[in-house]
Formats: structure tokens, sequence, C-alpha cells
């Protein structure tokens, strides 16, 4: 609300503008009427229609890409070579950084040179047991026709055991020195660094003759052509909002006008925060326009369903009496339509001021707000047709029963009810500019 409130007041000072200038600019008529009766003044109104008020709630979405990995080396070394540069998209497996491999290509060289060692090894201990085991056979023949003795039988049993372990000590050292081998080949492989999934990289921070570890973020990889927009939902939100629904992602584009990208939800996380009792939802956006960018903040409505069927005004229109505290809506009771509505390409294609009516009757009508949406509310308390003042409104609350009116279409309350705060109040100004020009004319 606190949006809308600086609007309104943003669009009252511009009905503030617009009421000087055009009592500024009426002819000699209209102005000895004023002197007789007081000014008039001028403000803007469109015509209350019914229909079903779509319930939307805003948020704000981080946009992130669909599958974002950040890339780190798994061993550390001075990087020798980068292959890319940020925005470059590369394929799954493709090289993406190397790190400098002379210490590796030692370490694994000597590996290799103590696995020939254990292998020779290896190999005497196996001769040696089969030359012992060979005597204990001799000697258990000898034994068989009682021509040797059991001390010698116990020795050679001894030397047979001696030299089984012994086998089995080299075979485990070979085995140890064959996994060192392993091992040094597989850092040497990781020392360039290949992309593990396919995207577009960016957040360079490799650069040629720095030091990396295993801490280091050397590129982020993402998909950005399949984007996802993270929301944060309370636990209040969850009976409103489901997966499925529909979701409007705004972006501006190339000519920085503010455009929907129509998307739905995707997923929401059942688990919510102990601490902020809030969850996560996820909605996916196809990005083949290439506007969003990960790592945006974007407006995001969610629309939940719609209103039972009502007068719909601006929320511009409403307003509230500061001395009374009373809320309710102008009427211009008399104005007819012989006045075509201004409408967004008539208020920019033209420097002359819309047309006003004649002095026509207002007047204050309370209303009940019975639904509200991010542009519009759903009343009760006038009907359908009658012109609600959507600008000027202070200058009504003095007392005035009679005002001069532009009518405006719905397209151009949107218009404005869109525009940022900086781009309203420069439209405002640069309508102030126009009006004094002309009447200098």
């Amino acid at each position: 609300m606190k949006e809308y409130t600086y609007l309104m007041k943003l669009l009252i000072f511009a009905g503030l503008m617009v009421g000087i200038t055009a009592c500024s600019g009426n002819d000699g008529d209209s102005a000895n009427q004023q002197n007789e009766t007081g000014v008039i003044p001028s403000v803007e109104a469109v015509q209350a229609r019914y229909g079903s008020l779509p319930l939307v709630e805003r948020f704000s979405g981080n946009v992130r890409s669909e599958n974002q990995v950040v890339l780190y080396p798994e061993i550390s070394g001075v990087v020798q070579e980068v292959y890319v540069q940020n925005g470059d998209f590369v394929e799954q497996g493709d090289p993406i950084v190397k790190l400098n491999t002379g210490i590796l290509e030692k370490q694994l060289q000597q590996s290799e040179a103590n696995l020939k060692i254990s292998n020779a090894q290896l190999k005497q201990a196996q001769a040696q047991f089969n030359e012992i085991q060979n005597e204990y056979r001799r000697v258990k023949q000898l034994e068989e026709k009682e021509l040797t003795s059991e001390a010698e039988v116990d020795q050679i049993e001894g030397q047979l055991l001696s030299a089984e372990a012994d086998v089995e000590l080299a075979e485990a050292q070979r085995d140890q020195s064959a996994s060192l081998v392993e091992q040094r080949r597989e850092e040497l492989s990781k020392a360039v660094i290949k992309a593990p999934i396919s995207g577009t990289v960016g957040q360079r921070n490799a650069e040629v003759g720095m030091q990396a570890n295993t801490n280091t973020q050397l590129f982020l990889i993402g998909d950005l052509s399949n984007l996802k927009v993270e929301i944060v939902l309370t636990e209040e939100m969850l009976n409103q909002i489901n997966v499925g629904q529909t979701a409007k992602v705004f972006v501006n584009n190339n000519e920085g006008q503010q455009i929907a990208l129509n998307a739905e939800i995707s997923r929401i996380s059942p688990f919510l925060n102990e601490v902020t009792r809030s969850t996560q939802a996820e909605i996916d956006v196809n990005n083949e326009s290439g506007l969003l960018r990960p790592g945006m903040f974007v407006p995001v409505d969610i629309l939940f369903g719609e209103s039972e069927q009502a007068t719909l005004i601006p929320i511009s229109a409403l307003f509230t009496n500061t001395q009374t505290g009373e809320s309710g809506v102008y009427l211009a009771s008399s104005l007819g339509s012989e006045i075509e509505p201004v409408s967004d390409s008539s208020a920019n294609g033209s420097n002359r001021p819309a047309a006003m009516s004649a002095p026509t009757p207002v007047e204050f009508v309370p209303i009940d707000v019975i639904a509200q949406g991010r542009m519009e509310l759903g009343v009760a308390g006038i009907e359908s047709g009658q012109w609600v003042v959507t600008m000027g409104q202070d200058l009504l609350a003095e007392g005035r029963e009679q005002a001069r009116v532009r009518s405006m279409s719905w397209e151009r309350i949107y218009q404005l009810q869109n525009l940022q705060r900086e781009d309203l109040l420069e439209q405002i100004m640069q309508e102030r500019d126009r009006s004094a020009n002309n009447m200098n004319l």
C-alpha cells in the first residue's frame, strides 16, 4: 500500500499541475466565469465498469539458471591456461582451465618408479617362496621314508611360512604403489578443469599465474535458455498459492518498456524455515528472448483466482479525506460520453492538452472495498458506467462542487499506474512544460 499511496500523491500532484495549466489556458468567457464563481479545478476521470477482479499477489523474484554450477578446482595449483571468456557457450566436457602440471608429472614419474620396484620385489619374494616350497616337498618325502629328523622338518616349515609372508608383503607393497600411481594420474587429469554441464560461462575469476585451491571459484556455468525465478512464500500464502497457478514475470525489453513473460508455478518446497516460517517456490521461465539474467531481481505477479462480480475502479480513484478519515470516490455525475477518453497513444502523440469538459457537478460518495488487485479495486456503493475521478481529488476536497473533467481510458490509467516513481514525476513535469509552452504561443 505504500507504493500505491506514493503513486496517488504523484497523481494528485499531476492533477494540480493539469488544473493550473488548464485554468490558465481558458478563453475570456471562462475567465470571467471563474472570477465570478471562483477557480474551477481540472481533474481526470474514468468510467467504472462491472466485472470480476483478478486476485494477484506481487512478489520479488530472484532469477537463477535452471542448472547453475559454480566451478572449483579439485586440486591446488597455479593457473597455466584459461580457455574461455565470460559469455562463451561450452559443451559438457570442454576444457575450461588448466593448472600447471610440472609437479604432478614428477610425482607421477616417481610413483611409477616405485611401482616397478615393488613389482621386482614381488618377483624376488615369489622366487624365494618357490625355492623353499620345493625344498619343503623334498624334506617331506624324506620324512615319509624316515630319512630326516623332526627338527629339519620344523625348520623348513618355518622357512616356508616366512617366504609366504614375504610374498604377501610384496604384493601389498605392489598394490599400494599401483594405487598411488592411479592417484597421481587422476590428480594430473584434474589439472585440466572441464565443464560439468553444457551452458554459458560467466563470473570469471581465473587468471593465468594465480594460485588456485579447492576454495577458489573459477567460473559460474548455467543454462541461460531455461531459467527459474525463486520467490518466498509465507505460511499464510500457502493456503492460496499452489503449483500450476499462472505467474507473470516482468522485465524491461531493449526499448526500456516493461513486458510480462507468462509462466506458472513449477514447484513449492513443502518444508518451512523454522525461523522465518516461509518456504520457496520456483517458476520455470523460457528465456528465448534473452532478457532475463541470472542474479536479477524481478517483479512477479501470481494470479490465484478471481473475486466475485463487482464494480471495478482504478486504485488511484480511491480517496481518503484526511479531515474525516472517510474513504470514497468523487463522481462526475453529469459527464457524458461526447469526450473521447485519452489513450496512451493520444497522450504521447500530441503536444496539445486534451480537451476538458464544461464545468461539471462532482460529488463525494463513500464506498466499500470488496476486493483489491494490483491495479483495480472491486467496490460497492457506485454503479458501472459512472465517471470516477482518478486525479485531482485534493482540489475537490476543499469543498468545490464543480470541475472540468478530462476523460481517460482504462488503458491510460494502467499505463500511469505502471510507471516507476521517477518516470511518473518526469512525465508530469513534461506535461507542465508542454502546457506552459502552448500558453506562450
